[in-house]
């Protein structure tokens, strides 16, 4: 097995089998609290912030010390008080309080409010996989459909820049949304 197992499964292409609802939303620039708004009244919940260490896939991508010290941010996107999307955000420490400080301020506001209010923030390509119970992120989102045991979760993740210090953003869809989509096909 690969030592970068975890970082070999992003993909720039939604994978052939995920359904058209999936490949649209893993693929929808611009915020992704936006896109939410336009299903319901959109709350976030922050579910942890704290002093950590990056997953194995984010210290490949990001190409850091697998033991760099990085403030982690998770919260839950709810829709009319539904989880839809679990989101794992990181920065390294020193960038958090110097370039990226204002995501130690937010508290309930979307991290979208910081990044695509300043123009001098770019973004990278959006990848994406399935996550199993593998990959730590499949806990998060766990966590959020306890009645409910998915064998896996569809996820993406981008980067975000600002004075050259990279801040990574993942959000992992919980079955909620896919539900409301076939609801809303219908």
């Amino acid at each position: 097995m690969p030592k970068d197992l975890f970082a070999t499964q992003w993909r720039t292409r939604p994978l052939p089998t995920f359904t058209a609802a999936q490949k649209d939303w893993l693929t929808r620039g611009g915020s992704l609290t936006a896109h939410l708004r336009a299903l319901g009244d959109v709350t976030v919940s922050v579910t942890r912030e704290t002093v950590g260490q990056p997953w194995r896939d984010e210290a490949s991508e990001l190409k850091m010390d697998r033991r760099a010290p990085v403030w982690i941010r998770e919260v839950v996107l709810t829709v009319d008080g539904v989880p839809f999307v679990a989101a794992h955000s990181i920065v390294a420490l020193d960038a958090s309080s110097g370039v990226w400080q204002a995501m130690r301020r937010l508290r309930t506001r979307p991290l979208a409010e910081l990044l695509y209010s300043d123009p001098g923030v770019w973004r990278s390509e959006l990848t994406s996989r399935r996550i199993s119970a593998r990959h730590p992120l499949h806990r998060l989102a766990s966590l959020q459909t306890p009645h409910e045991k998915p064998h896996a979760f569809v996820a993406r993740r981008s980067v975000f820049v600002r004075q050259g210090a990279p801040l990574m953003v993942t959000e992992c869809f919980l079955p909620a949304l896919w539900s409301t989509m076939r609801f809303e096909n219908q």
